[in-house]
């Protein structure tokens, strides 16, 4: 895939998600992805492959906060309100599949879903947990 050559860091200028669709956005309210531009792109410098578009729920968020990364209390100075039960987010696929195990993943949006999610998480487990599949 093409990367981007005007300034966006290198990121992708279109991405496919886990279905080889087209990407589409996660969310716009909060404003999400690792690019803050509302996808679940990625590229070089996204160590964390923030490449999972999650609807968050109360259990996720408490074993998020548990486990050191609390998504939940907003960060001012960075921008960030917090999440809470119901918000869509870009989150690092390593912790989607950590939730999985623990068993409090989140459910997942396949189409707003990065294809290289796949690196750490299998289709068919991001497919039991789908939101958006019909």
């Amino acid at each position: 895939m093409p990367l981007d050559s005007g300034g966006g860091g290198g990121r992708r200028e279109s991405s496919l998600n886990v279905l080889s669709t087209v990407l589409e956005p996660c969310s716009y309210d909060p404003i999400t992805g690792f690019y803050r531009d509302g996808c679940c792109t990625t590229g070089p410098e996204d160590a964390g492959s923030h490449t999972v578009c999650v609807e968050m729920t109360a259990a996720f968020l408490e074993l998020s906060k548990v486990q050191g990364n609390d998504l939940s209390t907003p960060r001012l100075e960075f921008g960030f309100a917090g999440l809470k039960p119901g918000d869509r987010w870009c989150l690092c696929a390593p912790r989607w599949q950590e939730a999985f195990l623990a068993g409090a993943a989140p459910r997942v949006f396949l189409r707003a879903t990065e294809i290289s999610a796949l690196e750490y998480c299998a289709l068919a487990d991001l497919k039991r947990f789908a939101a958006d599949l019909v």
